[in-house]
């Protein structure tokens, strides 16, 4: 190890580095992670709280990923020992996987925006799970399967409910309580509202019929997980959530994110739906399920659950911003879905 390299990492970081089969040249620290500069090219070692079940799992997916020519990808190092997680004498658990040199998607320009939309679409057509056995077993295995929607929004419906008993009760009431009780009802409507259309949609066949065709989803795919690179390549990274599900589950996730800072706007919405469609044909019941699953008042509901388990006596000015953004984000985002999706409430 040389003098950069040891200045930039703790004793057993060193370690656990010394398990692989590279040549290290430099670290750099970052973010909860090092970038490490090998023969090898750039990777990147961080703690990972990655299952030994799983790990093995989201390589295999990465190498199919490789072999199907999607390259730019974090793809999983291997030890001289042929583990995927190493452990330090500490006991933290370690991923060190392949990186690249590149910016994050830049979600102010939406040139990096289309193109993401792009790189996902071309993703979801190669991301898909390929029957295989266990070693030790002999018997097949594969992801588990997301969490049923009907299910997720039963359960935060309930949870709602559950607060708004609790703010209720509350002697001492402050901005933040009177705030959450003033919109509830309607935050509430929107959201059994919602959750009965979902059940009587075709959501269910939809999400069944990914599971038996062994649809992935990445689970995480939001702009800092992607990499502009240069010569107009784009690498994914950060699979580490990736499941059996409704592949535009991804898409729906991605388009929040980005539209929740573009205040919901209609035209770029609408250019990111036109984008995927090109790529990878979205069909009637997708639209009808990311109309659904978009509506639904997620922030709202986040912003009260994290404030129900928080067991603050005093609620910062912060998050009377947060649970107003909230609410005001719903009401932008149900304007857009009327006017791209043509869904009323």
């Amino acid at each position: 190890m040389n003098e950069k390299t040891g200045a930039a990492m703790r004793e057993y970081e060193l370690e656990v580095l010394e398990q692989y089969h590279i040549e290290v040249k430099g670290t750099r620290k970052i973010r909860g992670a090092f970038f490490i500069d090998t023969n090898e090219g750039t990777m990147l070692l961080k703690e990972t709280d990655l299952s030994d079940r799983r790990a093995p799992l989201l390589y295999f997916i990465l190498t199919h990923l490789e072999t199907e020519g999607y390259t730019y990808i974090d793809t999983p190092i291997f030890t001289t020992d042929k583990k995927l997680i190493c452990t330090s004498k500490e006991g933290k658990r370690y991923l060190l996987k392949k990186w690249y040199s590149g910016r994050e998607c830049d979600v102010r320009r939406e040139g990096d925006v289309l193109e993401a939309v792009q790189n996902l679409a071309h993703l979801h057509l190669k991301l898909y799970w390929q029957p295989m056995c266990s070693v030790e077993e002999g018997k097949e295995i594969k992801p588990s399967a997301g969490r049923h929607l009907q299910e997720e929004f039963l359960c935060h419906n309930r949870e709602l409910k559950k607060i708004r008993c609790y703010v209720r009760k509350r002697s001492s009431k402050d901005a933040f309580d009177y705030m959450f009780l003033a919109h509830f009802e309607r935050m509430l409507s929107v959201a059994e509202n919602v959750t009965d259309r979902l059940k009587n949609s075709g959501y269910e066949k939809l999400y069944q019929n990914s599971i038996a065709q062994n649809r992935l989803i990445h689970g995480d795919y939001n702009y800092h997980n992607v990499l502009m690179l240069p010569a107009a390549e784009v690498a994914t990274t950060n699979f580490e959530h990736f499941r059996l599900d409704i592949q535009v589950q991804d898409l729906c996730y991605f388009l929040r994110k980005v539209l929740e800072k573009h205040r919901w706007n209609e035209e770029l919405g609408d250019s990111m739906l036109e984008t995927y469609n090109k790529i990878r044909p979205l069909t009637p019941e997708e639209l009808e399920y990311m109309a659904l699953k978009l509506a639904y008042p997620e922030k709202f509901w986040k912003t009260m659950n994290s404030y129900y388990h928080s067991n603050k006596v005093w609620i910062p000015e912060k998050n009377v911003e947060k649970l107003m953004l909230a609410v005001t984000q719903t009401d932008e985002k149900i304007r857009f879905l009327e006017k791209i999706f043509s869904f009323h409430l």
